[in-house]
């Protein structure tokens, strides 16, 4: 994983693969931070019950998003060889009902991704994981730390787009244009984005 994009991020602060993945990561999770800070202004916005994503509120995605990142974490704390599952995620938990419990929940997974980034040598993104999933059939399968950061926060991306066709499409509330977007997406539109900003 050392290649370097060819843009602000490839230097300065940001000058390694694991600086890079961490700087994206924490991006996109400042993003929910913002949006229950400065966005949301009542716990029932975490709550409605979305009619074009049945079964879906802003809570369950916000909360959704952040299991990823937090079973990761989890699992490199613990002695090698890592192994994960995704499937061992709780739901029904406060940061699902409440702004201020997520936004500090959204925080304190931002501070452990950059304490594992001041912590951790550069060659942690090409460390073995096993993962593990239902499919529903189990699988077993060989990754890498990295890969699984670098999914973590277009994951993340993708359940934030659909707090956009909630927030912004059902609710009427308005979102920063870039909120959901992939960077990529970004780049090609000619937006400023995550490649030279924090909130993106």
């Amino acid at each position: 994983m050392s290649t370097q994009p060819e843009d602000d991020v490839g230097s300065g602060s940001y000058s390694t693969s694991l600086d890079q993945i961490i700087f994206v990561s924490t991006a996109v999770l400042q993003q929910g931070v913002d949006l229950v800070n400065n966005v949301l202004t009542e716990d029932e916005q975490m709550v409605y019950g979305s009619k074009m994503l049945p079964g879906s509120t802003i809570g369950k995605h916000l909360r959704h998003a952040r299991d990823y990142f937090d079973l990761l974490l989890s699992c490199l704390s613990r002695p090698k060889p890592f192994e994960l599952n995704y499937d061992l995620r709780s739901r029904n938990v406060p940061m699902e009902t409440s702004r201020p419990i997520a936004a500090t929940a959204l925080e304190g997974t931002i501070k452990q991704l950059r304490e594992l980034q001041e912590n951790r040598q550069q060659s942690i993104l090409d460390d073995p994981v096993t993962l593990e999933a239902v499919t529903p059939f189990k699988q077993v399968m060989q990754t890498t730390v990295g890969r699984e950061l670098w999914f973590g926060a277009l994951h993340a991306i993708h359940h934030w787009s659909m707090i956009r066709l909630i927030a912004a499409g059902e609710m009427g509330i308005e979102l920063d244009p870039s909120f959901g977007v992939a960077p990529s997406t970004l780049q090609h539109r000619g937006h400023e984005g995550i490649t030279t900003k924090a909130r993106f």
